[in-house]
């Protein structure tokens, strides 16, 4: 990171609980230095062992990211970030409309055969991504499965995640992948209207369909991140916070980036 940068991510990071008197040790390594190796290993796609010496040793960086991922402070620290984004753009801190989508992705050797499978339409054999984004392409909520899971079912468990945890959520956008009886459930349970945009018969070609490319453009963001090309990780839980870091790789470059006067 960037001294800006730093500058921006180091009064949102979670506080450890030695400094909020709730016991333990201090941490032997700089959280800026080990935030660093971790922006490395999703960026670059090395192996954790592999890890450049420069940085903490990779066990001490494991144990960091672990850490954060099973008390969920990756996802704080990324809700934490995405709202100053949205407040930077002028926009409410919460969002009220969204776009759902899924990304099929070849899956390596260490996934086991109880969280992978084969997709039928994208004839890919690995996992699924389950997302949500806001209008600025900025992710609210994100579920690993194996690729043959249906999304309508999946649809089901993340708008619930998404509308208990953002109340101000009152639309999302879908493709055509998501009618049916869910369009009723989402409006019925969790009070939100999802709204399907076809892709007409007549189209041919690559075309852009509104409100879907947002989604589509965010694929695209996490296909840059080399650890997210292919699905490395044993754990699907250790799938979604990479994909957490890969967002505040980039909220922490967009805030730290100098805006230019209108005067």
């Amino acid at each position: 990171m960037s001294d800006a940068e730093w500058a921006v991510v180091r009064p949102l990071l979670p506080v450890p609980g030695w400094l909020r008197g709730r016991g333990g040790q201090p941490e032997a390594y700089c959280h800026r230095a080990t935030l660093d190796a971790i922006r490395y290993l999703v960026d670059n796609g090395t192996k954790w062992r592999a890890i450049p010496a420069d940085f903490p040793p990779w066990d001490r960086v494991y144990a960091f990211f672990r850490r954060w991922r099973d008390h969920g402070l990756v996802r704080e620290f990324h809700d934490r970030l995405r709202r100053q984004v949205r407040e930077q753009e002028g926009r409410d801190a919460e969002p009220s409309a969204g776009v759902i989508d899924s990304q099929s992705v070849k899956a390596d050797a260490v996934v086991g055969s109880d969280s992978r499978g084969f997709d039928g339409g994208k004839l890919i054999n690995g996992r699924k991504r389950h997302v949500v984004v806001d209008t600025l392409g900025l992710l609210l909520a994100v579920m690993v499965t194996a690729a043959d899971v249906g999304d309508r079912a999946v649809a089901q468990v993340l708008l619930a995640q998404v509308a208990a945890s953002r109340h101000l959520l009152a639309l999302v956008w879908a493709d055509g992948g998501y009618t049916g009886s869910l369009v009723e459930h989402s409006l019925a349970v969790f009070a939100v209207v999802l709204s399907i945009v076809k892709r007409s018969d007549d189209m041919r070609g690559f075309v852009v369909l509104p409100k879907r490319w947002i989604v589509e453009r965010f694929f695209a963001h996490l296909m840059r991140s080399r650890r997210l090309v292919r699905d490395f990780e044993r754990s699907t839980s250790s799938a979604e916070a990479m994909v957490y870091w890969s967002m505040t790789m980039l909220m922490t470059r967009r805030l730290a980036r100098p805006r230019l006067s209108r005067a």
